[in-house]
């Protein structure tokens, strides 16, 4: 698909600019001896991204470094490579190469230079319909019906781990697979981490979990696209788990007049407090919304933009806050000679 092409046309599968690959984890070798690390690209919670290329070939990429120093910091270091390395799918980022040396890893990824998709579709040249909307979610459930049929629940989606393929066209990648878990089906799967206001019922009560517990964050995500609002947020963390143990949202707000009610269908069938009842992400592909194109509007949501604009705004205030909270506290840790 050419990047000029509408955002209405139905987008087609790329493959990473890499052949799919399985990866070993390389022990005490330098990264830099074949690849060249470049500006930084981003810096999160648990490590920094920066830009790089493969000297041999010239291959454009992404290099995260993330500093561990506990155990447990590298076994789920080792576990996210291990799930990554087979996982290959044109939704999906794809790993190039990884690398524990130094009590830092090294994982080289390919390169997505999109953003966010809630800054993809608030840009000013971006116009934002619900057939925008239901591009976006088709391909979202079909990288999530992959996932699953490896066996795979990621566990942490939210928009900021969907990140679009560039700044002009309407391909998505799937990322972030730190909090990812194997499915077992001989052992109970429990967890107690995610992000409120995108974490299911089941999460929040510490009860077992499943394919279907990813479905909810995916509801959510897909209220969002369509409206700019947060169907569960509250004034603070345990306002919002407390709101979506109840369960309870609406569509009575000015931004869902311009949806149509096979929109509502669709993430009705996702934000169910039953996971069971959910759809899953087979079947969602298979919901009218997703797979007939006369159920969706091309009337501009402009209400809804002006609202994700806000969102994307408080979003990227609190996370410079927390960068800088970060930044401080290892200068501390300098100061007293603990790093």
């Amino acid at each position: 698909m050419d990047e000029g092409e509408t955002i209405f046309c139905k987008p087609c599968y790329l493959a990473p600019p890499f052949p799919f690959r399985e990866v070993q984890l390389k022990m005490d070798v330098d990264p830099r001896q074949q690849f060249e690390i470049l500006p930084e690209l981003g810096r999160g919670t648990f490590g920094t991204v920066f830009h790089c290329r493969e000297k041999t070939t010239g291959l454009e990429l992404a290099a995260k470094i993330v500093p561990y120093k506990k155990k447990k910091d590298r076994s789920d270091k080792v576990r996210e490579i291990d799930l990554m390395s087979c996982l290959h799918h044109p939704r999906l980022i794809q790993l190039y190469d990884a690398f524990d040396y130094e009590n830092k890893f090294y994982v080289i990824l390919e390169l997505i230079q999109g953003g966010e998709l809630f800054e993809r579709v608030t840009d000013n040249d971006f116009v934002l319909t619900e057939k925008a909307c239901a591009v976006f979610m088709r391909q979202i459930c079909e990288g999530m019906e992959y996932i699953h049929s490896r066996s795979i629940i990621h566990l942490d989606m939210k928009p900021e781990n969907i990140l679009c393929l560039t700044k002009t066209g309407n391909r998505i990648k799937i990322i972030d697979f730190g909090f990812a878990r194997r499915y077992d089906p001989g052992k109970k799967l429990q967890v107690m981490f995610g992000t409120p206001e995108f974490a299911a019922p089941e999460v929040l009560n510490f009860d077992e979990i499943y394919f279907y517990t990813d479905m909810w964050s995916l509801g959510v995500i897909c209220y969002m696209l369509l409206s700019g609002l947060s169907p569960f947020v509250g004034g603070d963390d345990m306002e919002t788990m407390n709101n979506v143990l109840q369960g309870s949202y609406s569509f009575a707000y000015t931004s869902f007049e311009a949806v149509s009610e096979s929109a509502k269908d669709f993430v009705r069938k996702l934000l169910v407090k039953d996971g069971e009842k959910r759809l899953t992400a087979k079947r969602a592909l298979k919901h009218r919304w997703l797979a007939e194109t006369t159920d969706q509007g091309t009337t501009e949501l402009s209400v809804t933009k002006t609202k994700l604009k806000r969102y994307v705004i408080k979003k990227r205030w609190i996370k410079a806050v927390n960068t800088i909270i970060a930044l401080r506290r290892m200068g501390a840790r300098i100061d007293y000679g603990l790093v």
